[in-house]
């Protein structure tokens, strides 16, 4: 893509969506046509991957982006300095991915149930490898899977390496603004790769057209072929909600919800407090031991 001139039409301000970014430059999504590179202006260098932005086209260099649209949320992490940092926005729906080896971490997938409930994103649970569910999977195993699917998330079993479960997966992805999240060595990428088969190539285009050279570090925003985006990269892939509060643990269990209100204190943690109505559900059976287990040990980190 080469900045040739552009007609009066592209010098009209214009919405798009960011791409990816490379250095202080946007590559931004327009309608039917290539998406366009952009500069962005010292006060909108937070714009990330997934935003939504109005630019500005010039008949000579970059196109200029004005501003940054409001978002839906944003993911972030803090940098070395302890500031934080957008690497991707606007995200509908966040992919939990774990395996049967490395065995599945249920206190790591809490987290990111947790983070989804914080971006106010759906949340689906997959597991992979499942040809070796027979020898790896524990009975504890089972039974967290089946709690997930009691309170209503949805868990798809699948594999990477015979497409086992893809399309079911593929349904749910349809029309939203998807990401994999999950530890190293479960398959987030041979997953990812059923639905962009052609992201090698989409990569080498970006590089080799003199946009900026595309890292594996740099969050990108590719197209489904059945609709909705995937928004990769490894930094996305790994991310896991930095700083807890009582209150976000507590939302993040949401068979917690309807318990709550009834709690004798408003400040209740559903740990010692008297007349604890979370408590008390989890002592009739109406919310997990398992999971209110996991949910009492994340509280340990905060307290």
């Amino acid at each position: 893509m080469s900045n040739s001139k552009l007609s009066k039409a592209d010098i009209k301000k214009q919405t798009g969506r960011v791409i990816t970014r490379f250095g202080s430059d946007l590559l931004v999504s327009r309608e039917s046509e290539k998406p366009i590179r952009c500069t962005t202006k010292r006060k909108l260098d937070h714009a990330a991957c997934g935003d939504y932005v109005l630019w500005q086209g010039n008949q000579h260099g970059n196109a200029t982006v004005v501003k940054v649209l409001p978002r839906k949320n944003a993911l972030t992490r803090q940098t070395y300095r302890g500031t934080p940092k957008t690497i991707a926005a606007n995200i509908d729906q966040i992919i939990i991915t774990s395996a049967w080896l490395p065995r599945p971490l249920w206190e790591l997938v809490d987290r990111y149930l947790i983070a989804a409930q914080q971006l106010n994103a759906e949340a689906v649970i997959v597991i992979n490898k499942s040809d070796l569910a027979e020898k790896q999977a524990t009975d504890a195993d089972w039974k967290a899977l089946q709690d997930y699917r009691d309170i209503g998330y949805k868990v798809i079993a699948i594999n990477a390496m015979n497409g086992e479960g893809i399309d079911e997966l593929s349904e749910l992805m349809q029309d939203k603004t998807n990401i994999f999240v999950g530890r190293s060595g479960v398959g987030k990428s041979s997953i990812a790769q059923h639905y962009l088969p052609n992201i090698k190539l989409l990569v080498n285009d970006i590089s080799q057209s003199g946009e900026g050279q595309h890292t594996t570090t740099t969050a990108t925003l590719y197209d489904l072929e059945m609709g909705g985006y995937l928004i990769d990269s490894p930094g996305v892939r790994d991310y896991v909600l930095d700083k807890l509060t009582t209150r976000k643990l507590s939302d993040g269990y949401i068979e917690f919800t309807n318990y709550v209100p009834y709690c004798r204190f408003n400040n209740c943690a559903h740990k010692h407090e008297p007349q604890c109505a979370v408590r008390t559900a989890v002592e009739k059976g109406k919310i997990s031991p398992e999971r209110y287990k996991r949910y009492l040990n994340a509280l340990k980190n905060i307290d």
